[in-house]
C-alpha cells in the first residue's frame, strides 16, 4: 500500500489519526509519516512484533527515532533472510510512493525475543504496548498462551474486526482491568477503516491516547 494512497483513504473513511505497524520493521515509516504531514493527517509510528512465542505486539511511539531505536534491536533478534518468490518483494518508498530499496529481512518471522521482553523494551522507550487481536487463535497473547500472564506491563487489548468491544468485554471478562481497543488490521486499502476506537482526547498525540487507555484526566474511550 503507497504512502498517500492510504493517507487518502484513511481520510475518506473519516480518520483522524492512524497507526503504521509494519510488521518486525519501521523502514517505511518516514514516507507514511510525511504523507500525512501534508494531507493532515496524524500517522503515529509503531511496529508490530513477533515474540519468540510467535506473538504479536503492537508498539507505538510518539517520535519515530524511538520506533527506529526498537527496530534496530529487533533486527538484532530477527534470524533469516526473506525469500522473494515465496513472500514477495518488501520494498522501501519514499512519500511519493517510489523504491528507494529492498529488505531482505524475514520481517514475516519471529523474533528470538520473548514477549515480555518486547513488552519491557518498548516502555523504556516511552512506548505504548498493546497485545495484538486478542480474539484470534493464531498469533495472539490468550490464542498463544491461554491467558494474559501477571506482571507485563500492557496499555491495552485489541480487538480485531472481526469481535465487538461489547462482545470481546464478555468474552475477556478477567481482563477487564485493561483497555479494549479495536483496529482495521488492514492490510489491504479496501480494509482501512473496517473497525477503528473512538477516543476522548485534548489533541492528537500518543500521550493522549495512553491517557485515555488508563482513563486519566477525563480522556477514555468513548462507544461508537
Amino acid at each position: 500500500m503507497k504512502p498517500k494512497a492510504v493517507v487518502d483513504r484513511a481520510m475518506t473513511v473519516g480518520l483522524d489519526m492512524i497507526a503504521i505497524c509494519d510488521h518486525n520493521s519501521a523502514e517505511n515509516l518516514p514516507a507514511f509519516m510525511e504523507a500525512g504531514r501534508r494531507e493532515g493527517l496524524t500517522v503515529l509510528p509503531g511496529m508490530e512484533v513477533t515474540s519468540r512465542e510467535e506473538i504479536h505486539l503492537l508498539a507505538l511511539f510518539n517520535r519515530p527515532e524511538n520506533c527506529l531505536t526498537l527496530q534496530d534491536w529487533v533486527y538484532q533478534h530477527l534470524p533469516g533472510k526473506n525469500d522473494e518468490e515465496v513472500f514477495g518483494p518488501q520494498i522501501r518508498v519514499n512519500e511519493q510512493s517510489e523504491a528507494i530499496g529492498h529488505n531482505d529481512k524475514m520481517l514475516i518471522g519471529a523474533t528470538l525475543l520473548s514477549f515480555e521482553q518486547i513488552v519491557s523494551f518498548v516502555k523504556t522507550l516511552e512506548g505504548v504496548a498493546i497485545a495484538s487481536h486478542i480474539d484470534r487463535q493464531a498469533f495472539s497473547l490468550i490464542g498463544q498462551l491461554g491467558f494474559i500472564p501477571e506482571g507485563i506491563s500492557l496499555d491495552g487489548l485489541e480487538i480485531s474486526s472481526r469481535t465487538s468491544l461489547e462482545e470481546a468485554r464478555k468474552r475477556f471478562r478477567s481482563y477487564q482491568h485493561l483497555a479494549f481497543v479495536r483496529s482495521s488490521d488492514a492490510h489491504f486499502l479496501e480494509e482501512i477503516g473496517r473497525a477503528m476506537t473512538h477516543f476522548l482526547l485534548e489533541e492528537k498525540t500518543l500521550k493522549e491516547i495512553k491517557m485515555a487507555l488508563h482513563s486519566q484526566g477525563g480522556r477514555g474511550i468513548a462507544e461508537a
